[in-house]
């Protein structure tokens, strides 16, 4: 498996991902394509298998302008049901971080925290614990279709 950035031809095969992952969301085409055009804001990473196939992507988007510290949302991690508990969200994370790295030192720029947003019932708050070390900072009642947890993950440090 590959981790890598998305481009522009994966843009169908990523909505499927999101369509599947996301069920109560829309327009996973536009969604995905829309976004993708808002770079490097907006920075998309899938995970390929054998043939091309895209089994998973994760979605970062940079806060608040862009500065040498840089504060990155994880926006959105999935994975086609059939490959969960494979590893794949790890992965996405641990190897789109350090490429994410590599790009903004070429403005001189580093990570210094990651927030996440999750439903307070998403098994996913110990991934993002586990390869993050994100910790909940808040919990705001009814946003989307439940209770969100507000993560942040302070201080990271990689080298490029």
């Amino acid at each position: 498996m590959k981790i890598r950035p998305l481009q522009k031809q994966d843009i169908e095969k990523t909505a499927k991902v999101h369509k599947a992952a996301f069920v109560r969301q829309e327009l996973s085409d536009e969604w995905i394509r829309s976004n993708s055009k808002a770079f490097p804001r907006v920075l998309y990473y899938v995970a390929e298998i054998h043939d091309n196939e895209i089994v998973g992507y994760i979605h970062w988007s940079q806060k608040s302008g862009f500065r040498q510290e840089v504060v990155l949302e994880l926006e959105q991690l999935a994975v086609l049901p059939e490959y969960h508990g494979k590893g794949i969200g790890t992965r996405l994370i641990k190897e789109s971080l350090p490429q994410i790295n590599c790009q903004l030192a070429t403005r001189d720029a580093t990570i210094k925290h990651v927030i996440v947003t999750t439903r307070s019932d998403n098994y996913a708050q110990k991934l993002y614990q586990k390869t993050l070390g994100a910790e909940v900072e808040a919990t705001i009642s009814n946003l989307y279709s439940a209770d969100e947890v507000f993560m942040v993950a302070r201080n990271i440090k990689m080298s490029t």
